[in-house]
């Protein structure tokens, strides 16, 4: 066998091996992340939210609670105060002194940019996500149910197990980032922080285009 082919074939060999090796430790550090978080009864978190779309970007903050199964509320305390709430089953959205707020059923929302399904819950990250990589810290790959919308999602992850920052990159461009902080495993929350009772005078609109952001 000529050196040249021989040595292209030990070339060719060492990457599949190295890939391999790569696609190995991707999936090790993604069931570390499911084994940490579905073990979890409660999360609350402090959030940044940044949304970069079309040349416009917005950034927002506030408090995340997640409980299961199912439920979650996400209080936004900047720029403006907003809440988001579900009891697993049916999600509000509503901004303090405005005089109706939204209501859908959980089923019916657009779970485009939800970071929940790596949160909290049943997870299986190496299954959800398609052609999972890790390049340092960080855990990559495409979620299979929404290939035709969203380009890649990152996870960026601690030695330990725990997400510190979700990104969505959609195939139009816009970019979606959640950066989280003061994370409290196990926190006490009462059931009665997913229920949304609405102040006195405010209509109860039935929509499905609504979304914690």
């Amino acid at each position: 066998m000529p050196r040249f082919i021989h040595l292209v074939i030990i070339l060719c060999l060492s990457i599949c091996a190295l890939a391999a090796d790569a696609a190995k430790d991707a999936k090790s550090v993604a069931r570390k992340v499911d084994q940490r978080y579905n073990a979890m009864r409660t999360l609350r978190m402090d959030f940044i939210e940044q949304l970069e779309t079309a040349g416009v970007r917005k950034r927002e903050s506030g408090v995340l609670e997640l409980k299961k199964p199912g439920r979650m509320r996400w209080s936004y305390t900047q720029p403006q105060e907003k809440v988001f709430v579900s009891d697993g089953k049916t999600a509000y959205f509503y901004v303090p002194g405005e005089r109706q707020a939204r209501k859908a059923p959980v089923k019916k929302l657009d779970d485009l940019q939800s970071p929940l399904r790596y949160l909290l819950g049943k997870s299986r990250i190496a299954d959800e996500l398609e052609g999972l990589k890790l390049d340092g810290n960080v855990l990559s790959g495409t979620p299979k149910h929404l290939k035709d919308r969203v380009e890649k999602v990152e996870l960026t992850v601690t030695p330990d197990g725990l997400i510190q920052r979700i990104v969505i990159e959609e195939v139009d461009g816009t970019r979606t980032e959640f950066a989280f902080t003061n994370i409290q495993e196990n926190a006490a929350i009462a059931d009665t922080q997913f229920r949304f009772t609405p102040p006195a005078g405010t209509e109860i609109v039935e929509s499905t285009q609504i979304q914690p952001q």
